[in-house]
Protein backbone atom coordinates (compact mmCIF):
# COMPACT_ATOMS: atom_id res chain seq x y z
CA UNK A 1 0.00 0.00 0.00
CA UNK A 2 2.47 2.29 1.22
CA UNK A 3 4.49 1.53 -2.24
CA UNK A 4 1.94 2.50 -4.37
CA UNK A 5 0.61 5.86 -2.34
CA UNK A 6 4.53 6.64 -3.09
CA UNK A 7 4.22 5.69 -6.90
CA UNK A 8 1.37 7.83 -7.35
CA UNK A 9 3.34 10.71 -5.43
CA UNK A 10 6.02 10.23 -7.62
CA UNK A 11 3.49 10.47 -10.80
CA UNK A 12 1.91 13.81 -9.37
CA UNK A 13 4.92 14.95 -8.86
CA UNK A 14 6.98 14.01 -11.72
CA UNK A 15 3.71 15.85 -13.67
CA UNK A 16 3.97 19.16 -11.92
CA UNK A 17 7.39 19.41 -12.81
CA UNK A 18 6.38 18.58 -16.21
CA UNK A 19 3.85 21.38 -17.13
CA UNK A 20 6.07 23.88 -15.25
CA UNK A 21 8.94 22.63 -17.84
CA UNK A 22 6.66 23.30 -20.71
CA UNK A 23 5.33 26.85 -19.49
CA UNK A 24 7.41 29.59 -20.93
CA UNK A 25 7.60 32.97 -20.42
CA UNK A 26 5.00 35.43 -22.76
CA UNK A 27 6.37 38.63 -23.93
CA UNK A 28 4.26 40.94 -25.85
CA UNK A 29 5.27 44.10 -27.47
CA UNK A 30 3.36 48.07 -26.74
CA UNK A 31 3.57 51.02 -27.13
CA UNK A 32 5.54 52.92 -25.17
CA UNK A 33 3.02 55.52 -24.95
CA UNK A 34 0.42 53.34 -23.62
CA UNK A 35 -0.63 52.93 -19.73
CA UNK A 36 0.06 50.16 -17.62
CA UNK A 37 -0.26 50.19 -13.82
CA UNK A 38 0.98 46.54 -12.39
CA UNK A 39 1.97 47.67 -8.91
CA UNK A 40 0.09 51.06 -8.57
CA UNK A 41 3.56 52.78 -8.16
CA UNK A 42 5.13 55.40 -9.64
CA UNK A 43 5.75 54.00 -13.60
CA UNK A 44 7.18 55.69 -16.43
CA UNK A 45 4.02 56.77 -17.82
CA UNK A 46 3.48 59.32 -14.32
CA UNK A 47 6.59 60.93 -15.76
CA UNK A 48 5.81 61.22 -19.33
CA UNK A 49 2.10 62.46 -18.45
CA UNK A 50 3.49 64.69 -15.93
CA UNK A 51 6.12 66.41 -18.11
CA UNK A 52 3.85 67.22 -20.47
CA UNK A 53 1.38 68.72 -18.71
CA UNK A 54 3.28 70.91 -16.55
CA UNK A 55 6.28 72.09 -19.32
CA UNK A 56 3.14 73.01 -21.36
CA UNK A 57 1.65 74.86 -18.32
CA UNK A 58 5.04 76.70 -18.05
CA UNK A 59 5.71 77.80 -21.07
CA UNK A 60 2.39 79.23 -21.63
CA UNK A 61 2.90 81.19 -18.26
CA UNK A 62 3.74 85.64 -18.90
CA UNK A 63 7.78 85.21 -17.59
CA UNK A 64 8.27 83.63 -20.97
CA UNK A 65 6.61 86.62 -22.86
CA UNK A 66 8.45 89.09 -20.67
CA UNK A 67 11.83 87.52 -21.61
CA UNK A 68 11.63 87.64 -25.11
CA UNK A 69 10.15 91.33 -25.07
CA UNK A 70 13.27 92.17 -22.85
CA UNK A 71 16.17 90.36 -24.39
CA UNK A 72 14.96 89.95 -27.68
CA UNK A 73 15.81 86.08 -27.90
CA UNK A 74 14.76 82.67 -26.33
CA UNK A 75 15.59 82.19 -22.97
CA UNK A 76 18.06 79.60 -21.99
CA UNK A 77 16.88 76.75 -19.40
CA UNK A 78 18.76 73.94 -17.87
CA UNK A 79 16.84 71.38 -15.75
CA UNK A 80 18.65 71.45 -12.09
CA UNK A 81 17.56 68.92 -9.28
CA UNK A 82 14.66 67.07 -9.77
CA UNK A 83 14.14 65.40 -5.58
CA UNK A 84 12.76 62.24 -4.59
CA UNK A 85 10.65 62.60 -1.17
CA UNK A 86 8.70 59.26 -1.81
CA UNK A 87 9.47 56.12 -0.39
CA UNK A 88 9.48 54.78 -3.38
CA UNK A 89 12.64 53.96 -5.48
CA UNK A 90 11.97 57.03 -8.43
CA UNK A 91 15.10 56.60 -11.15
CA UNK A 92 14.92 60.47 -11.10
CA UNK A 93 16.86 60.83 -14.43
CA UNK A 94 14.06 59.78 -16.45
CA UNK A 95 11.77 62.36 -15.67
CA UNK A 96 14.65 64.56 -16.27
CA UNK A 97 14.69 63.55 -20.04
CA UNK A 98 10.84 63.93 -20.03
CA UNK A 99 11.16 67.40 -18.83
CA UNK A 100 14.11 68.17 -21.17
CA UNK A 101 12.50 66.97 -24.10
CA UNK A 102 9.52 68.33 -23.86
CA UNK A 103 11.15 71.89 -22.98
CA UNK A 104 13.33 71.50 -26.04
CA UNK A 105 10.49 70.12 -28.19
CA UNK A 106 8.70 73.22 -27.46
CA UNK A 107 11.12 75.70 -30.02
CA UNK A 108 10.58 78.11 -27.33
CA UNK A 109 13.54 77.89 -25.24
CA UNK A 110 17.19 77.05 -25.54
CA UNK A 111 18.05 74.36 -23.76
CA UNK A 112 22.21 73.90 -22.57
CA UNK A 113 23.86 70.31 -21.24
CA UNK A 114 22.94 69.37 -16.96
CA UNK A 115 26.57 69.91 -14.82
CA UNK A 116 27.28 65.82 -15.39
CA UNK A 117 27.30 66.53 -19.39
CA UNK A 118 29.24 69.57 -19.23
CA UNK A 119 31.96 67.57 -16.96
CA UNK A 120 32.27 65.14 -20.05
CA UNK A 121 31.99 67.89 -22.79
CA UNK A 122 34.99 69.68 -21.10
CA UNK A 123 37.34 67.21 -20.72
CA UNK A 124 36.91 66.25 -24.59
CA UNK A 125 37.81 70.06 -24.96
CA UNK A 126 40.90 69.75 -22.72
CA UNK A 127 41.70 66.63 -24.91
CA UNK A 128 41.57 68.75 -27.98
CA UNK A 129 43.39 71.50 -26.74
CA UNK A 130 46.59 68.91 -26.23
CA UNK A 131 47.37 69.21 -29.93
CA UNK A 132 46.06 66.50 -31.34
CA UNK A 133 43.16 68.31 -33.13
CA UNK A 134 43.40 70.63 -36.24
CA UNK A 135 43.12 73.95 -34.90
CA UNK A 136 40.63 75.01 -37.23
CA UNK A 137 38.50 72.42 -36.26
CA UNK A 138 39.05 72.50 -32.27
CA UNK A 139 35.95 73.93 -30.04
CA UNK A 140 37.41 76.88 -28.15
CA UNK A 141 37.08 77.35 -24.34
CA UNK A 142 35.26 79.91 -22.45
CA UNK A 143 32.30 79.59 -25.36
CA UNK A 144 29.87 78.09 -23.37
CA UNK A 145 26.67 79.25 -23.08
CA UNK A 146 25.07 79.97 -19.72
CA UNK A 147 21.36 79.36 -18.50
CA UNK A 148 18.65 81.73 -17.77
CA UNK A 149 16.60 80.15 -15.57
CA UNK A 150 16.90 76.56 -14.11
CA UNK A 151 14.22 73.99 -13.49
CA UNK A 152 14.03 72.20 -9.68
CA UNK A 153 11.18 70.08 -8.31
CA UNK A 154 10.28 67.54 -6.16
CA UNK A 155 8.48 64.32 -6.28
CA UNK A 156 6.37 63.51 -3.46
CA UNK A 157 4.04 61.03 -2.35
CA UNK A 158 0.81 60.11 0.37
CA UNK A 159 0.35 56.15 0.63
CA UNK A 160 -3.16 55.20 2.71
CA UNK A 161 -3.22 51.59 3.07
CA UNK A 162 -5.54 49.33 4.55
CA UNK A 163 -4.88 45.47 3.70
CA UNK A 164 -5.27 44.41 0.19
CA UNK A 165 -6.41 48.21 -0.41
CA UNK A 166 -4.66 51.35 -0.93
CA UNK A 167 -4.68 54.83 -2.07
CA UNK A 168 -1.35 56.00 -3.66
CA UNK A 169 -1.22 60.06 -3.77
CA UNK A 170 1.64 61.64 -6.01
CA UNK A 171 2.20 65.25 -5.83
CA UNK A 172 5.35 66.85 -7.91
CA UNK A 173 6.25 70.44 -7.38
CA UNK A 174 8.07 72.10 -10.11
CA UNK A 175 9.94 75.99 -10.23
CA UNK A 176 11.46 77.66 -12.69
CA UNK A 177 14.33 80.14 -11.08
CA UNK A 178 15.96 83.16 -12.96
CA UNK A 179 19.82 81.74 -12.74
CA UNK A 180 20.44 86.07 -11.84
CA UNK A 181 18.00 86.89 -9.06
CA UNK A 182 17.04 83.99 -7.66
CA UNK A 183 13.49 84.72 -8.36
CA UNK A 184 10.84 82.31 -8.97
CA UNK A 185 9.01 83.26 -12.03
CA UNK A 186 7.13 79.99 -11.98
CA UNK A 187 5.80 77.60 -9.87
CA UNK A 188 4.03 74.48 -11.09
CA UNK A 189 2.17 71.39 -8.99
CA UNK A 190 0.55 68.08 -10.60
CA UNK A 191 -1.04 65.49 -8.28
CA UNK A 192 -1.24 62.38 -9.54
CA UNK A 193 -4.22 59.67 -7.50
CA UNK A 194 -4.26 55.68 -7.70
CA UNK A 195 -6.22 53.39 -6.05
CA UNK A 196 -4.78 50.01 -6.21
CA UNK A 197 -6.61 46.77 -5.18
CA UNK A 198 -4.16 43.90 -4.60
CA UNK A 199 -5.78 40.05 -4.91
CA UNK A 200 -6.26 37.75 -2.32
CA UNK A 201 -3.28 35.44 -3.61
CA UNK A 202 -0.56 38.11 -4.19
CA UNK A 203 3.18 37.64 -4.24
Amino acid sequence: MCKRMLAVYFVLILGAFSMSGCASTKVERVDVDEQIDLSGDWNDYDAMLVSQEMIKDCLSRPWIHDFVKKEGSDPVVIVGNIRNRTNEHINSQVFVKYLERELLNSGKVTFVASAIERGGIRDEREDQAKGFTDPDTMAEIGKEHGADYMLIGTVNSVIDQVKRKSVNYYQVNLELVDMSTNKKVWIGQKEIKKYVQKPRMSL
